[in-house]
């Protein structure tokens, strides 16, 4: 116990950095919480759209084409609002958001919310953490359906 407050003594800034990270990482979790937002790993999204869930991919149009999940469609994060008529048909169903990083979609999981969406979810690391996942991605503007 005494290294520890030694190293604690020697080396203030490190640890004012270490504890402001902490508290920043249960701050930002518990505002995640309290408005309701629920993420999904790579995995479980896997599971929910063989369920037929619906996933709305918020990036630009380009990000889109340069890869995308399958059947994902694409609203761009600052249309989402003036098309939420459009998606009426999804609110019986789980609908998944999926942005970059997984930073900017707990603001459209609200929103969909707040517009009667039943079970909406966040992708947890966005597109970077299904590609780190090592999931299939489509390329290209449009997708081929089954008939």
């Amino acid at each position: 116990m005494d290294r520890i407050l030694e190293f604690a003594g020697d080396h203030t800034l490190l640890v004012f950095a270490l504890v402001t990270s902490f508290l920043l990482v249960v701050f930002s979790e518990l505002r995640r919480k309290a408005k309701g937002v629920s993420s999904v790993e790579a995995v479980d999204l896997v599971r929910l759209v063989n369920n037929d869930a619906a996933v709305i991919d918020l990036r630009s149009a380009e990000a889109y084409a340069r890869g995308h999940i399958v059947n994902a469609r694409n609203i761009p994060s600052d249309e989402l609002d003036a098309r939420l008529d459009k998606l009426g048909s999804l609110k019986s169903k789980p609908v998944v958001i999926v942005c970059e990083a997984g930073v900017t979609s707990g603001k459209a999981v609200e929103t969909l919310r707040n517009a009667g969406f039943a079970s909406v979810y966040d992708l947890k690391g966005g597109m970077n953490g299904w590609s780190q996942a090592g999931l299939p991605v489509v390329t290209g503007k449009k997708t081929k359906k089954r008939k």
